[in-house]
């Protein structure tokens, strides 16, 4: 009786080297009834359990579904991480505002905005009078306090949607939006005015700083760097109007 061809076949994989997986598996064949369910079954099992062990590292579905979970942790922590760095580039360490390259940002947005829809603004941009006297007589940290309560005065004029930004040092920046030439204006003489009124006390001393304000009116044909500049320069116009104040007022407490 004439062989079925399958037994020659698996006789010819069970040359292959001994440990090898592809014999194994060709030694079961061979075992098995080449007809019948029972059969299929049998050759089937067992080429699963041939496969099983020849799967790398023997890593079994469940250690790689837990991997993958791991994987997806890791980049998700990396990525806030990521959110936590950039967020911390773009703010004033010491004030907790937008420091220059946060505040130009978001000036860089709001006119993309304004071009889209056709929107309107205006750009402040504000220096502290009298703050270099007051750190030479009372130490950096005094006036490191001064600044951050002009902040606060500053942010308690503002809308939620307007921004308050430190360009550097004394001189600080505002976006308001949605503001005519005539309200910018009025605007920037209320901050002057509320930082004016302002009263420190150091050492038993009393002091007042100051501030100057320029405005610089935004719209669909601004441009960010331009708006600064003139902002900027309109803010030193000014200071050069007040310089007729005394510079500084300290009185013995």
């Amino acid at each position: 009786m004439r062989k079925p061809k399958r037994a020659k076949a698996a006789r010819k994989l069970a040359k292959s080297p001994a440990k090898s997986p592809a014999r194994s598996l060709a030694r079961s064949l061979a075992k098995t009834p080449p007809k019948g369910r029972k059969a299929g079954k049998t050759r089937s099992r067992v080429a699963a359990k041939a496969v099983h062990k020849t799967r790398p590292n023997g890593v079994k579905p469940d250690d790689t579904r837990a991997t993958i979970r791991n994987l997806r942790t890791k980049l998700t922590q990396a990525l806030r991480r990521i959110d936590e760095l950039e967020a911390a580039a773009d703010t004033d360490f010491l004030l907790g505002i937008p420091n220059r390259r946060g505040f130009e940002r978001e000036l860089h947005r709001a006119i993309a905005y304004m071009k889209r829809y056709r929107a309107s603004g205006a750009l402040i941009v504000l220096d502290v009078d009298r703050l270099k006297p007051i750190n030479d007589a009372f130490g950096h940290a005094a006036g490191d306090e001064v600044l951050k309560t002009i902040v606060a005065t500053l942010t308690r004029q503002v809308r939620s949607s307007d921004v308050v930004g430190r360009l550097g040092g004394d001189e600080f920046a505002l976006l308001l939006w949605n503001l005519s030439a005539t309200d910018a204006k009025a605007k920037a003489v209320t901050f002057e005015e509320a930082i004016d009124e302002l009263s420190f006390t150091f050492r038993g001393q009393s002091m007042n700083a100051g501030a100057s304000a320029g405005v610089a009116l935004l719209g669909s044909h601004a441009e960010a760097g331009r708006a600064l500049e003139e902002a900027d320069a309109a803010m030193y116009v000014r200071k050069a109007q007040r310089r007729h104040e005394p510079r500084i007022r300290i009185v013995a407490g």
